[in-house]
């Protein structure tokens, strides 16, 4: 693993948990370090401590290693199959983001830096809970590719975004949660 993905991952990472944006072991991040190869959190990740024990680099066919990884890997390896443009992929729940995507279908900033860096984003009703792990990593990926979108607030579940630039990704992230904060705050003024 080299030192210059595995520092841009450590230092996004602690950003995003200080931020709130991962819990303690909730939330994956990933580089994809060729076309056949990427890098993942483990399972059992601190994302405010991430080191290259707390990652791992994987091949796209499945082995024995990928029982290691962030629970999140089908849908990481599934963007990244589909959308070539993707570096890095994400996926936070940031609490705001969260709250508001529970009762809204659409996110329509209403604030500066929303509207100019994100614009609307409908906001992806996952339905039912039960299945969602078994029907995510095809419908994340394919709604990103057909809509032509590299975000994805996915309703009472989180952000899914994907970039070629580590820091732009992050910065979206925390655009989209300021934007929620700002709308809840202005509903409850």
């Amino acid at each position: 693993m080299d030192n210059f993905t595995l520092n841009q991952l450590k230092d996004i990472s602690l950003s995003m948990f200080r931020k709130n944006f991962f819990g303690i072991f909730h939330g994956s991040i990933s580089a994809k370090i060729d076309n056949s190869k990427f890098i993942i959190n483990k399972k059992n990740a601190i994302f405010d401590e991430i080191d290259e024990s707390s990652l791992i680099e994987l091949y796209f066919n499945k082995d024995y290693r990928w029982n290691e990884a962030s629970i999140d890997i089908e849908i990481h390896k599934s963007i990244y199959e589909s959308i070539h443009e993707a570096k890095y992929i994400a996926f936070a729940s940031p609490p705001y983001a969260l709250a508001y995507s529970l009762k809204h279908e659409v996110l329509n900033p209403q604030d500066f830096f929303g509207q100019k860096e994100i614009g609307t984003i409908d906001i992806y009703n996952p339905k039912n809970c039960d299945d969602w792990y078994d029907r995510a990593d095809s419908e994340i990926s394919r709604y990103m590719k057909k809509n032509r979108t590299n975000m994805m607030l996915i309703r009472g579940y989180g952000v899914y975004i994907y970039d070629r630039d580590i820091n732009s990704l992050a910065k979206k992230i925390a655009i989209i949660e300021q934007s929620c904060m700002i709308a809840s705050m202005t509903n409850t003024i």
